[in-house]
């Protein structure tokens, strides 16, 4: 297996996992319906941790085109490699998010809703400020970036990861959602945008660049951080 088709299966499998678990709690009709905010994050975390114990030795599981770009910026992943795991991240994000829908289907269709079916697919300020939702994300992005740069993380393998995104999404995400990977929100957004979802609205495409630049900017310096401190 190469490393792209390991970042594309994983990154599916992230959101597979990752929006199937907000579509269990918000779309009406399901089991885990309104099992809440706790729920969400957990299942994130989740998410995360088990393509990256299936994949982390092959790709080194990054999964987010924030993550690749901040370790090329800080020498730690090899430049000539990025846009290959960029374009597989954000293939793998799109089907993920196909896959989601297929299984949600009947759930969809009773949820009538345009704002919590887009909320499935894609993140969302939960007061609309466009300076601070994307400090948000960067100050995310550049905390999961810089724990991960942490040497002493790695002996602890994947709960690692997995407690790394808990937290992140407990104590973080409630502002904006917590994208801290441009893949995970903009593949799904897209294919909110072309799958054919009854009753759907818009894909809000104003807000769609925040989960991208803000993550880039924060992964970018909590890489470079981490890098200065921990060498």
């Amino acid at each position: 297996m190469s490393p792209y088709l390991g970042e594309f299966i994983g990154t599916a499998i992230l959101i597979l996992l990752g929006d199937g678990c907000v579509a269990n709690v918000i779309l009406r009709g399901t089991k885990g319906n309104g099992s809440g905010w706790i729920v969400i994050t957990t299942g994130w975390a989740v998410a995360v941790f088990v393509p990256a114990m299936i994949f982390g030795s092959i790709s080194g599981g990054s999964f987010n085109p924030a993550l690749t770009i901040g370790l090329a910026a800080a020498g730690k992943f090899d430049p000539a490699m990025v846009p290959g795991y960029i374009g597989a991240q954000f293939a793998g994000a799109f089907v993920g998010a196909f896959l989601v829908w297929l299984m949600y289907k009947n759930h969809f269709d009773e949820t009538t809703d345009p704002g919590t079916q887009l909320g499935v697919f894609s993140t969302g300020p939960a007061i609309r400020n466009t300076g601070r939702n994307l400090i948000s994300e960067i100050i995310g992005t550049f905390c999961l970036v810089f724990f991960l740069s942490v040497p002493n993380g790695s002996q602890f393998g994947g709960f690692f990861v997995y407690a790394v995104i808990l937290t992140i999404g407990i104590s973080l995400g409630g502002t904006t959602g917590y994208a801290i990977n441009p893949a995970r929100d903009l593949g799904p957004r897209i294919a909110h945008a072309v799958l054919p979802i009854k009753g759907k609205g818009s894909s809000d495409w104003g807000y769609a660049w925040i989960p991208v630049v803000g993550p880039v900017v924060g992964a970018i310096l909590g890489a470079l951080t981490g890098a200065a401190l921990f060498k």
